[in-house]
């Protein structure tokens, strides 16, 4: 969100990098876009095409299908991507792009997340003073509840069976 969010960076990019009218629902062929197939998914692709179908799309040289009505809540300009986005997926360069009141919610997790998505070249641009030292020294991660451990204490060990 804000001024240096990754929606005001796409359209940004978007006149920059392949200027268009938008003709299909504000996408337009070689639009860089993420695909949100379902909850907590991220998939980038490409734009190729769109027709009475819905949006064609290629995704990891898969070709995709969005439904017209589908297109507004699944599709986004994917130039610019939120680190939660970007997670499990590398580029060979990244720029983290850290304004101001982005301080609030760093932490040390974050930022692995975000500042590990280059393979070879990260470029930070930050304008959180020492937010940034402070949430990779201090700020712990936040307690995680998932049922793992509680499942993986439940199995019977080797020797527990003997």
């Amino acid at each position: 969100g804000g001024a240096a969010g990754t929606r005001v960076l796409n359209e940004a990019l978007k006149q920059r990098l392949n200027p268009g009218p938008g003709r299909f629902g504000g996408f337009d062929p070689g639009d860089r876009v993420i695909h949100v197939p379902a909850p907590g998914r991220a998939v980038p692709g490409v734009v190729r095409s769109a027709d009475a179908e819905g949006l064609h799309l290629e995704c990891g040289g898969v070709p995709v299908v969005v439904p017209q009505e589908r297109v507004e809540s699944a599709v986004r300009h994917g130039w610019a991507l939120s680190a939660h986005q970007a997670a499990g997926m590398r580029w060979p360069a990244a720029v983290v792009v850290l304004p101001g009141d982005a301080a609030a919610g760093l932490s040390r997790p974050w930022v692995y997340t975000a500042f590990s998505r280059g393979e070879r070249h990260l470029s930070v641009v930050h304008g959180v003073d020492q937010a940034l030292p402070h949430a990779v020294a201090q700020i712990a991660a936040q307690e995680r509840t998932t049922r793992l451990r509680a499942l993986l204490e439940a199995v019977p060990t080797p020797d527990a069976a003997s």
